[in-house]
């Protein structure tokens, strides 16, 4: 018999593994050409104030290095441009391009659907409990890593 830990293991990296895999064939049919490492790439530049490569890079907990690699692809497939900022000209800036944007908003609609189906039988007022493990699931991880 399989302890509550086990079970917890199991399902944590089922639903992570099933989540990535469904949101790329999503993706794909809905026309987005993008691996999911590289949406979550426009996701974090969106996220970040000031978008320069080491910000993104410690952003995602990547190399400077990894990042430029899947940066020149965005940039070569039209998702993304560098600029260079007119008070320090150092500064390489990243932007998403319209394409980006349209991506980014089927990937945004894709969480949506997810989510309402997910939640659809729930009574999420009534489901302190669910709500709080989540909640601490998601600061272990924002924690630790």
């Amino acid at each position: 018999m399989d302890t509550p830990k086990q079970v917890i293991n199991e399902l944590l990296v089922e639903v992570f593994n099933h989540i990535l895999s469904i949101e790329a064939e999503a993706l794909r049919n809905r026309g987005v050409k993008l691996s999911m490492n590289e949406v979550h790439v426009l996701e974090a530049i969106v996220k970040t104030e000031e978008p320069t490569m080491t910000h993104l890079a410690r952003r995602m907990r990547v190399t400077v290095g990894t990042l430029t690699t899947a940066m020149n692809r965005l940039v070569e497939k039209g998702y993304c441009t560098r600029y260079r900022e007119e008070e320090d000209k150092r500064k390489v800036l990243i932007a998403l391009t319209e394409k980006a944007v349209e991506a980014l908003a089927v990937h945004e609609e894709f969480h949506e659907e997810m989510i309402d189906s997910v939640i659809k039988d729930m009574n999420l007022d009534q489901d302190e409990v669910l709500l709080q493990s989540l909640k601490n699931i998601s600061t272990y991880f924002k924690n630790k890593y």
